[in-house]
């Protein structure tokens, strides 16, 4: 019982770092993309999610990380993209990528023909696709997996600077995804308007500047409330900003 315990929880460890925004910063992204869908939007999204609630049908994609028969759709998670390029300049794996992953769902959501799986699954991909990409690590750079290689301490904890900004600095503010959506869902309806016009890979372009500024410095061996005060609010603006582009892009198939 014991090594069947210590396997789990050596598996959970191993996931969450994987992960963008982990459970908490998806939800969030979900909730306010529920937020600004029209009501026939909802409607059509209610009919195919059933019991499921956007928010949580956000985490999906991470959950199926554990069945082998999902394996294929690892790389769909993230993009790399070196400081000096751009995502045009960028090779794709073969199996594909995130932006090229985005693109494909929103195409088949429109057209009705899928090519993994049925429209939910196609749904709940692009709900949880969508927060990856505006999480800044996500759009990585070649060498050390997106800042899972980065190892260092928060607040004395050994962790990376992946799941920093995954869950550590989200969940740090002891908020529920309901109050952290409370939180951050006050933006102005020109705002909404001008996130809502960018494209997917102007997405990938921002992340990889806010990625720019994020790597502590040279020989730091911790990160405490310091490097919080200096990123949280980038990293609830990537979460606002995720949610309603969710919703711009889900108002557009389902209008």
């Amino acid at each position: 019982m014991n090594r069947i315990v210590l396997t789990l929880l050596a598996f959970c460890i191993n996931i969450t770092c994987a992960f963008a925004w982990g459970q908490l910063g998806h939800r969030v992204t979900g909730e306010i993309a529920w937020n600004h869908l029209t009501p026939k939007a909802q409607k059509k999204i209610n009919a195919l999610l059933l019991t499921e609630s956007l928010a949580m049908s956000s985490t999906w994609m991470d959950f199926i990380k554990s069945d082998p028969g999902h394996a294929h759709m690892d790389v769909w998670h993230y993009c790399t993209v070196c400081d000096t390029c751009t995502y045009s300049d960028a090779l794709c794996p073969s199996g594909g990528d995130v932006v090229q992953t985005i693109e494909r769902l929103i195409k088949e959501l429109k057209n009705k023909k899928f090519t993994d799986g049925d429209e939910r699954q196609a749904l709940r991909m692009l709900v949880h696709l969508i927060g990856d990409v505006h999480q800044p690590l996500h759009v990585g750079k070649p060498g050390d997996r997106g800042g899972n290689d980065v190892k260092i301490k928060w607040f004395g904890e050994n962790t990376n600077l992946h799941a920093i900004w995954d869950t550590h600095m989200i969940e740090d503010q002891g908020l529920s995804y309901t109050e952290l959506t409370k939180h951050l869902d006050k933006v102005g309806a020109d705002t909404v308007l001008l996130w809502q016009k960018s494209h997917v890979r102007d997405w990938v372009g921002e992340s990889q500047q806010v990625r720019m500024g994020i790597y502590p410095s040279e020989g730091t061996t911790t990160l405490s409330y310091r490097y919080s005060y200096d990123h949280l609010a980038t990293a609830q603006r990537r979460l606002l900003q995720a949610g309603i582009r969710l919703a711009g892009v889900l108002n557009s198939i389902y209008e």
